[in-house]
């Protein structure tokens, strides 16, 4: 891969718009979408006597009640009554208000009414190039706002160096959920010794049309009795509750940066990100233009991203060989093989798929820093 004016003007850009977009978050509330799940005339699962759609509305109600006590942040739900709202809608609420977080909160069950347990789903990675589709399409409604070049920075949907910027952040979305999701896990393990069935990524439309970090929380099997009376009783649902507000409060405290509050000083960090990032990627540009890689493991295949670390021998990487990594905002990014060729990393990614990772994509590799190829 070559690297000409074109990319390095599209890597300047793309940077310059991730930082904005995020730094002009920072001028507002932290805002967080609370969406319970079904509602209305979709009551979700039902077993002995436990409807889904009301645990949910209700545990969703005493999330909101916990984070509205706390300084700069905004609670905008989908739902605070027994309605039924179209599961498109449900994430165009959170496009809309340009929220922080999206938080669903649902109840699992199966025919067994052995399992028991919490998960906490983010968005799959086979669907990331639907989730960039799709955001592109929501955010077409930002034209039809008053002051939208300054409300967003100059983000402009139509134009290609935005939505450059918008796929990197879809990739930053996912470790920032995959985060949130384990913070989550972590609380219900830790402080109220509830079974964990982990972190999971799966394409769930109501995760993948959102544009911002998003999790889908099962609280627990209702199918199982004794963990469905938990989940029915007041008792229960303030303590999964409280977990959850507790884990969004200190994802704020990590990732919402009051220190850079104002416009100038956005301009300011713009222009240092100009001199330190696109400096360095233009001498990368000089130095390699005579050949078309820039060097050995331009690509490599990335299989998951996880907050524990795990030894590359693992059983979890189901016999692949030459595994490596990298740690990024807390979160290790596994990656399977390198390659020159890009013909030569479709042939590895195959391998991962058919070895057992579906959700397997590549990654390229320009000056250390990796990057999901499109």
């Amino acid at each position: 891969m070559k690297l000409n004016n074109k990319n390095i003007l599209f890597s300047i850009v793309s940077m310059l718009f991730v930082c904005s977009w995020a730094w002009s978050q920072n001028g507002k509330a932290f805002t967080v979408i609370l969406d319970a799940g079904h509602g209305g005339k979709d009551p979700g699962n039902s077993y002995h006597g436990f409807v889904e759609k009301e645990i949910a509305l209700k545990t969703t109600l005493k999330v909101g009640k916990l984070l509205e006590s706390e300084k700069d942040i905004k609670i905008i739900y989908t739902r605070t009554t027994d309605v039924f709202i179209e599961l498109v809608n449900r994430p165009k609420v959170a496009n809309k208000a340009n929220a922080n977080l999206f938080v669903s909160i649902h109840c699992n069950s199966v025919t067994n009414q052995v399992p028991s347990g919490t998960e906490t789903f983010v968005m799959g990675l086979s669907r990331a190039n639907m989730n960039l589709e799709v955001a592109k399409s929501e955010n077409s409604v930002i034209l039809l706002e008053d002051n939208y070049k300054e409300t967003y920075q100059g983000f402009d949907p139509k134009k290609p160096e935005s939505l450059i910027g918008l796929t990197m952040m879809q990739e930053e979305n996912l470790n920032s959920s995959i985060d949130l999701a384990t913070k989550i896990q972590d609380n219900f393990t830790n402080n109220l010794e509830r079974k964990s069935r982990g972190v999971k990524q799966q394409p769930l439309w109501v995760l993948d049309a959102a544009y911002m970090p998003s999790v889908l929380i099962e609280l627990g099997f209702l199918s199982n009795k004794e963990e469905g009376e938990f989940l029915n009783s007041d008792e229960g649902q303030n303590k999964m509750a409280s977990q959850i507000a507790e884990a969004i409060i200190k994802y704020k405290k990590e990732y919402f940066n009051e220190a850079y509050n104002t416009n100038e000083n956005v301009k300011y960090l713009d222009r240092k990100v100009v001199k330190e990032v696109a400096e360095p990627i233009a001498v990368k540009a000089e130095e390699t233009a005579p050949t078309a890689n820039v060097k050995e493991g331009l690509y490599k295949i990335q299989l998951f991203a996880t907050s524990k670390k795990r030894e590359t021998t693992s059983p979890d990487f189901k016999g692949l060989k030459n595994i490596s990594f990298t740690l990024e905002n807390k979160l290790y990014k596994y990656f399977y093989g390198s390659a020159v060729s890009l013909e030569e990393a479709k042939k590895l990614n195959e391998e991962a798929k058919n070895q057992g990772f579906p959700d397997s994509f590549i990654v390229t590799t320009v000056g250390g820093k990796t990057a999901a190829f499109k």
